[in-house]
C-alpha cells in the first residue's frame, strides 16, 4: 500500500475519524463547540475531515496555522495558544485572521495586546487557568503545580484590574485544560464539574461577563495499544446540569462553552506498518531492528508516555514466543519502542503493524534526528485511497545564500 515510499508508513482511516467526531459530538450537549488540537495530528487531510464535521481549530504555531488555514478553517474558527506566542507569530495570526488567543500570563496578554494595537485591531483573549485543585485521576495532570501554562488560580482575582485594562485585548473568559486521557467517564465528568464551578467563581472574582468558556477536554484514546475508543454515554446530561447550575445563560451562548481534544478524534483512525530490518541476539537477549524508530514515532518516549507500544504480524508466522526488544534504526541506545514483547519468530522483511497510532506520529517524533526519509503516510476512506504523501526535510538560506 505504502507504494514507492515503502515503510515505515502510516494509514489513517478517515472513516475512523469521522466516526470519533461523531462519538464525541454525540457525548457532549449540541451547544457546545469542539476544538481539535492539530497538535495530535496535523495532517491536512484529517485537518478538513475534522472541519467538515463541525469542529474548530486549536493550534500552537503558524506552522499548525498554516495547516489550519488550508484546510479550510477560516481564521474566526481558529484559538492560538501555548506559552511562547512571538511577535512575530502573533502578527501573522492577527493578519491572518485570527482574533481569540489564549493566554497564559500578564506578560503574554500584554504580548497580544501591542501586537494587536500595532495592526489597528483587537483580540479577544481566554486567561488560561492554572487551578490550584483537581478532581480526576489521570496519566497525565496539566494544573496544580508550578508551571508555564496559566495563571494561577489563586492569584487571578487580584490581577483582575490589570488585566481587564490591557489595551488592544478584551478578556472574553477563560480557558482550562486540567488533564489529559481521564481514567474513565465518572473521573472525566467529575473534572468537568470541578472546572464549572471553578470558572464561576472566578467570573464573579474578576468582575467580567464571559462570553467564551473553554472547560478543556481530557477524552481517553488508546495510544499504541491494543483497545478501543471509549464512547461516553452519561457525560452529555450530567456536564448540561452543571452548566445550567454555574452558566445559566450557556443555552443562548451566554457564554459559548468549547471542549477540546487530540487524541481522541485520531488515535485509533491510525496504524504504524513497519518492517523488520535486522534480527539480533546478544547475551540472551533478542533484538528486532525495525525501520521505524523514535524518529517516526514515540518521539516522546522520554517522558514515559509511549513505551510500550502493541505490535502484531501482519501476516501469520512461525511460532518462537522468545520476548524480543523493539529498536529502531538510529544510533543510539535510546531508540527503543518497546522492550520485552512477546512475538512469533520473525525474519527480516516481515511487516509488523502498531494499533492507534493516529495521534503523535510522525510531527510529534525525533523526525529530523540522522536525516532519514520520514515515513509516508497513507489516507484511505473505507477501502478507497485518498492520498499518499510524505514530509520532507529541506533548507532554506536567507537572503537567497546557498553553499
Amino acid at each position: 500500500m505504502a507504494g514507492r515510499f515503502g515503510t515505515p508508513a502510516y494509514v489513517y482511516d478517515l472513516d475512523r475519524v469521522a466516526a470519533a467526531r461523531d462519538d464525541l459530538f454525540a457525548a457532549l450537549p449540541d451547544e457546545v463547540e469542539v476544538f481539535y488540537a492539530a497538535k495530535a495530528n496535523p495532517h491536512p487531510e484529517l485537518l478538513r475531515e475534522l472541519r467538515a464535521g463541525g469542529c474548530r481549530a486549536e493550534i500552537s504555531s503558524v506552522g499548525e496555522l498554516d495547516a489550519a488555514l488550508r484546510a479550510g478553517f477560516p481564521g474566526d474558527r481558529i484559538l492560538y495558544t501555548g506559552p511562547g506566542k512571538t511577535t512575530e507569530e502573533l502578527a501573522e495570526a492577527l493578519t491572518r485572521g485570527v482574533r481569540l488567543f489564549s493566554t497564559e500570563s500578564p506578560g503574554d496578554l500584554r504580548r497580544v495586546g501591542e501586537t494587536a494595537l500595532r495592526l489597528g485591531l483587537t483580540a479577544d483573549c481566554l486567561l488560561r487557568v492554572n487551578n490550584a485543585t483537581g478532581a480526576a485521576a489521570t496519566g497525565i495532570r496539566m494544573t496544580g503545580v508550578p508551571s508555564q501554562f496559566g495563571f494561577d488560580s489563586e492569584t487571578l482575582p487580584a490581577l483582575a484590574p490589570e488585566l481587564r485594562a490591557v489595551p488592544g485585548t478584551r478578556v472574553a473568559g477563560l480557558h482550562f485544560f486540567p488533564l489529559s486521557n481521564a481514567k474513565d467517564e465518572a473521573s472525566l465528568i467529575a473534572e468537568f464539574r470541578h472546572t464549572v464551578a471553578t470558572a464561576a467563581a472566578l467570573q464573579q472574582a474578576l468582575g467580567v461577563t464571559f462570553r467564551f468558556l473553554d472547560i478543556g477536554g481530557g477524552f481517553a484514546a488508546p495510544y499504541a495499544v491494543q483497545g478501543t475508543r471509549p464512547v461516553y454515554r452519561e457525560l452529555r446530561d450530567a456536564l448540561a446540569r452543571t452548566l445550567d447550575e454555574h452558566f445559566p445563560g450557556w443555552r443562548a451562548g451566554a457564554p459559548q462553552v468549547a471542549c477540546e481534544s487530540g487524541r481522541y478524534l485520531v488515535a485509533d483512525s491510525g496504524t504504524l506498518l513497519t518492517s523488520v530490518v535486522n534480527v539480533k541476539d546478544s547475551r540472551d537477549h533478542r533484538y528486532l531492528v525495525l525501520d521505524a524508530g523514535i524518529n517516526t514515532f514515540g518521539g516522546m518516549s522520554g517522558l514515559g508516555r509511549i513505551l510500550p507500544v502493541s505490535v502484531e504480524p501482519h501476516e501469520s508466522v512461525g511460532t518462537d514466543g522468545t520476548p524480543a526488544s523493539l529498536a529502531g534504526p538510529l544510533c543510539t541506545p535510546g531508540d527503543l519502542l518497546g522492550r520485552g514483547v512477546p512475538l512469533p519468530a520473525l525474519a527480516p522483511g516481515d511487516l509488523l503493524t502498531v494499533p492507534n497510532a493516529g495521534a503523535y506520529g510522525p510531527t510529534a517524533s525525533l523526525l529530523m534526528f540522522l536525516g532519514r526519509p520520514a515515513p509516508a503516510e497513507i489516507v484511505v476512506r473505507g477501502d478507497g485511497l485518498v492520498s499518499v504523501s510524505r514530509i520532507e526535510h529541506t533548507r532554506t538560506y536567507d537572503h537567497g545564500q546557498a553553499l
